[in-house]
């Protein structure tokens, strides 16, 4: 875990942004496509942890951005060459522009100045999208990652964040994957190697303090 003192000088507001990924209905709520994922989302507490961030980050000035997948109803532009997308189309609950499982669940706030960045193709939620133009122009250096899943799309996110020059913070105790021991093992042998790997409460604390004026870091 990252020490109080580097975690802070990292997670500046002025210069961090929060990437919620996949934290959408279709995904991990009570009308799941995929219900182990939401289960494993909202029985491990993960969930709840992505509102405590999202709320805080609104208090504290941290940019939120939501990272939503999804597909037109006729597919054009859609993956297809991978057997995850093969098996995406045959869920009873399809992830499609303008539903309701495209909207972000509950208990996750949204407010106005939030980014809702969409994808219609691919597995992750940077590359190919607007997250990393949109970092940019707000001068953000460190991308904090949390949500869903630590099978695909967190992993995907962390590396591409790390491959454009970005910080990655993931925050263990705010990702979910399935089974549910695959998410530490994860963070541990994979995650950890490239990102700097803190909990919800430590990133709480840092946006909490107060910071002296005219430093990063206070």
């Amino acid at each position: 875990m990252a020490s109080g003192a580097r975690l802070l000088e990292q997670t500046d507001p002025a210069t961090t942004a929060l990437l919620t990924v996949e934290c959408q209905r279709g995904v991990v709520g009570p009308d799941s496509a995929l219900p182990e994922l939401a289960d494993a989302a909202r029985t491990s507490g993960a969930l709840g942890r992505v509102a405590r961030l999202v709320a805080a980050a609104h208090d504290a000035g941290v940019q939120v951005l939501h990272a939503v997948a999804e597909r037109r109803p006729d597919g054009r532009g859609a993956n297809r060459n991978a057997r995850l997308f093969a098996a995406a189309e045959r869920l009873p609950v399809q992830q499609l522009t303008g539903t309701t499982a495209v909207r972000i669940a509950d208990p996750v706030p949204v407010s106005e100045a939030d980014l809702i960045v969409r994808r219609l193709h691919g597995l992750s939620p940077l590359a190919g999208t607007d997250v990393d133009p949109l970092l940019r122009n707000l001068g953000c250096r460190t991308l904090v990652i949390a949500g869903v899943s630590a099978n695909v799309a967190i992993p995907n996110a962390v590396f591409d964040a790390v491959n454009l020059g970005y910080t990655a913070v993931v925050p263990a105790d705010a990702i979910a994957g399935v089974p549910a021991d695959y998410t530490a093992a994860m963070v541990r042998h994979t995650l950890a190697l490239v990102a700097t790997v803190t909990t919800t409460g430590d990133l709480l604390s840092c946006w909490r303090r107060p910071r002296r004026a005219g430093t990063a870091a206070g």
